[in-house]
């Protein structure tokens, strides 16, 4: 069972950046492929990134495309999510997302770990 925890989130300011991160524990890290969703408030939960266990690729939602960089450290079990140039459109609960595949990553897959998630406020 892999348990996610995720750090970063807080209130900033349009244009701003925050880098959030998700350590991971319980499993092998290097094993999975991981990602970050969000929900909106009041809204459905969406994809926003995922990346390859190797970090060898990674996959972004055209909403954060060039502005949001999705990162890992295998030795540190950590998944990192850079974002800048923030609006308040991004405003949200973000989620850290583990699986084997990242095609189960990237569809949010019922064969998944999830972690609680941390609240990102842009005022505008």
């Amino acid at each position: 069972q892999v348990q996610l925890v995720e750090s970063g989130g807080g209130l900033v300011q349009a244009g701003g950046s925050l880098r959030l991160s998700c350590v991971a524990s319980g499993g092998t890290f290097s094993n999975y492929a991981m990602g970050w969703y969000r929900q909106p408030p009041g809204m459905e939960r969406e994809f926003v990134a995922a990346i390859t266990w190797t970090g060898g690729s990674t996959f972004y939602a055209d909403s954060v495309k060039g502005r949001f960089t999705i990162s890992r450290n295998n030795a540190k079990n950590t998944v990192y999510l850079q974002a800048d140039s923030l609006k308040p459109g991004d405003t949200a609960v973000y989620f850290c997302v583990a699986g084997d595949t990242v095609a189960r990553v990237t569809t949010g897959s019922n064969r998944t770990y999830w972690g609680q998630g941390t609240q990102v406020t842009v005022s505008s």
